[in-house]
């Protein structure tokens, strides 16, 4: 990746002329990151994120007020959000996930220590950012017949969907008042290892709405990304659970894991559309890879019995041998 134009003149009112430049891996944003470094050896982190694709204003808005309530999201040290550039400060490259995979004893306390960042978010009154409505589920879920179900060729009722969701998703919008500050892609690969395994910093947290404290939790005990057991899920949600009683008295376990099935299912079935859209307008297929388990993911929630309209359309509108996870990719689906 060449630097832009106009990086250069950044990164020098920045202070950092004659930086080197070492370009990243990219995701599945058009956001691109180059590590600078200094001949000191001091680095940091050049975020690009070019208009009219790309607007790193609500990444700086949720970076502040996190910085400011006593979280870790990385430091700004300088911004031009019109031209698409932030210098920030560099986490390095231990993420949670590859350390884990390395370290398997330290998956219990790496867990934790996310779980408790989580504890610490949702005490805090939520942030001013818009909130998670009706309105927001429902475009996520669209992206399932939007996406995933035309690219294998299936015609299903896409009325029975949305219709099942809004009876599944009504009582989540009820209980989610006044809600938390909900980052929506906490997962392993977003939390980075500071040096420690309890000093743990946030990434990608630029969509941040305030919703269901469930939201976040799910998103971290179901990575698409990564195996998760269904042990360790069931012990962080307990850990979470346990957290959240001692500071809430009206906490009800049971309730909260209706919802965290319910929000779950949401977030799987949008992940399925979102990996199809990947591949099929952005030219990134390596995402149809975690298909197989966001689909396992997505049926372990339909079990609970809060699904069920939703259970029941997948059942009438997709057939058993599209949901198998036996390596569903690109040329399982139709062009």
């Amino acid at each position: 990746m060449t630097i832009p134009e106009g990086a250069l003149p950044f990164l020098t009112r920045a202070g950092w002329a004659g930086a080197t430049h070492e370009p990243l891996p990219g995701d599945a944003s058009f956001r691109r990151y180059v590590r600078v470094r200094k001949p000191d050896g001091a680095c940091a982190m050049l975020m690009i994120a070019p208009p009219p694709r790309e607007d790193p204003g609500p990444f700086l808005r949720v970076a502040h007020w996190l910085d400011g309530n006593g979280l870790r999201p990385p430091r700004i040290l300088a911004e031009d959000a019109g031209a698409g550039f932030v210098l920030l400060e560099d986490f390095g490259d231990v993420r949670m996930g590859e350390y884990v995979a390395a370290w398997p004893d330290d998956e219990t306390p790496v867990y934790h220590a996310a779980i408790d960042t989580l504890l610490t978010l949702h005490r805090l009154p939520p942030g001013p950012f818009t909130g998670y409505g009706m309105r927001e589920y429902i475009r996520e879920v669209r992206l399932f017949i939007e996406w995933y179900c035309p690219a294998r060729a299936l015609y299903v009722d896409n009325h029975g969907w949305i219709a099942a969701w809004e009876e599944v998703l009504a009582p989540v919008l009820a209980r989610q008042r006044p809600g938390v500050t909900v980052l929506r892609d906490y997962h392993a690969e977003n939390i980075m290892l500071l040096g420690g395994i309890e000093q743990q910093g946030l990434l990608d947290f630029q969509d941040a709405l305030v919703g269901h404290r469930a939201y976040d939790l799910v998103s971290l005990l179901q990575d698409a990304r990564r195996d998760v057991s269904s042990e360790l899920e069931t012990a962080m949600f307990a850990y979470y659970c346990q957290g959240a009683s001692a500071s809430d008295g009206g906490f009800a376990i049971e309730t909260f894991l209706s919802d965290y099935a319910r929000l779950g299912a949401q977030r799987n079935a949008k992940i399925l559309g979102i990996f199809v859209r990947l591949w099929k307008r952005d030219a990134k297929p390596r995402y149809l890879d975690l298909i197989a388990r966001v689909w396992m993911l997505f049926e372990r929630d339909l079990a609970h019995p809060a699904l069920a309209p939703v259970k029941a359309w997948v059942a009438r509108n997709i057939p058993a041998d599209m949901r198998a996870p036996d390596g569903l990719t690109a040329a399982r689906f139709t062009r």
